[in-house]
């Protein structure tokens, strides 16, 4: 699931992680628009709110995040990149080495999610080598848990018969 790509870029730690789901590329393109959401299944964020209130995503649109990578407490991002029902993508407004990117492949009957996490680690090849020792492995774990939380939320149907007895 989940790989680490930190040869990347020097000083950048960045981990991916994809998963099949059981949707439309819609179903799932609306869960990721819906940031109020994303600590229910990013297992990696405290919060996250639309700094301009309910207004749609667009690009431009600035997302307030808390979560316990490293870096500050609460980070601002904005979104700099988005195509409807396929790509969302968020950059540090204060650091364009912090990433998030969201990705979906739609298939005939379902679609496949793909995300990318992306924030600077310091001090050279060593605090590179030290932070991947450190918080890499945690990350990466992580982010493929917060792919299976996305994947019950947006699979689940209360309708299923397989739910009706409860």
């Amino acid at each position: 699931m989940a790989g680490s790509d930190s040869a990347i870029s020097r000083g950048l730690q960045s981990h991916s992680a994809s998963l099949d789901l059981d949707c439309s590329a819609e179903e799932a393109f609306a869960l990721l628009c819906a940031v109020e959401k994303w600590p229910v299944w990013l297992s990696f964020l405290r919060s996250a709110r639309r700094s301009q209130g309910d207004r749609e995503l667009s690009v431009g649109s600035e997302v307030v995040v808390r979560s316990w990578l490293p870096g500050d407490e609460e980070e601002l991002y904005e979104v700099d990149g988005l195509i409807a029902n396929h790509r969302l993508s968020l950059v540090g407004a204060f650091s364009v080495r912090r990433r998030f990117e969201f990705r979906i492949e739609s298939r005939t009957t379902n679609s496949k999610l793909h995300v990318r996490l992306s924030y600077p680690a310091y001090h050279g090849r060593l605090g590179t080598l030290l932070d991947r020792w450190q918080r890499g492995r945690r990350v990466a774990s992580a982010l493929d848990d917060s792919l299976v939380h996305f994947k019950g939320l947006v699979e689940y149907r209360r309708d299923d018969a397989v739910l009706a007895d409860f």
